[in-house]
């Protein structure tokens, strides 16, 4: 994916560290870095440095920003003009919401029943169009793209599309930047976009750095996709980390098979724990974040992985959460 064939919309490869750089440069006008932070306790706690990547510190509260800005800014002028669409469990609307806005252009939003309110009074405060259809996010993308054909806009694919993984990858970049060092990732795992791209990133850098995939217990489609060796459809369930849920696409293009070539080890975490590292990083840290982006700090307190390396980054990916269910979430940690 270069420079000379973004603009036509064309793409017949897999994402390399090049669109990476590409994907960087492009979105420079609405990406900020955010900071890789010290995590004096849980490091404490496993005898090693714990470093946590603060996704939920962007303008719109999650990484997802990364993939949306790099995928509607290579887009054609008229493309623009038409509008954008997209499905999601939620931060990826609100990351192709705000970017639309930044930019003046029409976005259209498709979620389903099961999208925390709080999510869809977000992206309807940034001016997107929110159409509630389905009760999973492979029925709303279905609606979606429905749409996308009869009105002409371009869908913004949450995770399985070449710049939204070139994009997600920046933050790879920015990690091997703050803490050259780092032997092991943990990031959340749900259709696999920032997993490919960040892990993409850092092996391009050293292939010896371990990246560890987190989800939930229940609703886990790509980690049983992986284990059945081709993508598979399976029900939704309630989670605190519910903005991994959603399936991977039978027709999956990119992230099945990026994922299983970058990702060295994929775990799978129960509720009590994501519901500790939330408090966790609330104790600690005085910041809010959503059960996803707790995950991979959930693992680590609730030693859920092997052995670790000496210098640990684990990706805090949104801060998208209603304070109640927060509340209800940890009240029994935070004492």
């Amino acid at each position: 994916m270069s420079d000379n064939v973004e603009n036509k919309g064309i793409y017949a490869g897999i994402p390399d560290i090049i669109d990476v750089w590409n994907a960087r440069r492009r979105s420079s006008q609405i990406i900020r870095k955010t900071p890789l932070i010290h995590s004096f306790e849980v490091s404490e706690q496993l005898g090693t440095n714990v470093f946590l990547k603060m996704e939920n510190l962007h303008q719109m509260g999650a990484f997802k920003i990364r993939g949306a800005a790099s995928k509607i800014l290579s887009l054609t002028a008229e493309q623009q003009e038409r509008g954008v669409a997209t499905y999601s469990t939620g931060n990826h609307g609100i990351a192709v919401s705000y970017v639309a806005k930044q930019l003046n252009i029409p976005a259209f939003v498709f979620v389903s029943e099961r999208v925390p309110e709080a999510k869809i009074n977000s992206l309807r405060r940034l001016g997107a169009t929110v159409m509630v259809k389905g009760n999973s996010q492979d029925e709303a993308g279905e609606n979606c793209y429905k749409a996308a054909r009869e009105e002409g806009y371009t869908v913004v694919e949450p995770f399985d599309d070449p710049y939204v993984i070139a994009g997600q990858g920046t933050m790879g970049l920015e990690i091997l930047e703050d803490l050259p060092s780092v032997d092991t990732v943990i990031i959340p795992l749900s259709g696999g976009g920032l997993l490919s791209g960040v892990a993409m990133a850092l092996k391009s850098s050293n292939p010896g750095i371990r990246v560890i995939g987190a989800s939930m217990e229940q609703g886990a489609v790509m980690y049983h996709s992986l284990k059945a060796g081709k993508p598979v459809v399976m029900d939704e369930a309630d989670t605190l980390a519910d903005s991994l849920l959603g399936g991977i696409g039978i027709n999956n293009q990119y992230t099945f098979s990026m994922v299983r070539k970058f990702m060295d080890e994929a775990v799978l975490i129960p509720e009590e724990d994501i519901a500790k590292g939330m408090a966790y990083i609330m104790k600690n840290h005085k910041m809010i974040v959503e059960g996803a982006a707790a995950i991979g700090v959930g693992a680590l307190l609730g030693r859920k992985l092997g052995s670790l390396g000496k210098n640990v980054a684990v990706v805090v990916s949104g801060n998208n959460v209603d304070i109640a269910s927060f509340l209800r979430a940890v009240k029994e940690y935070l004492v």
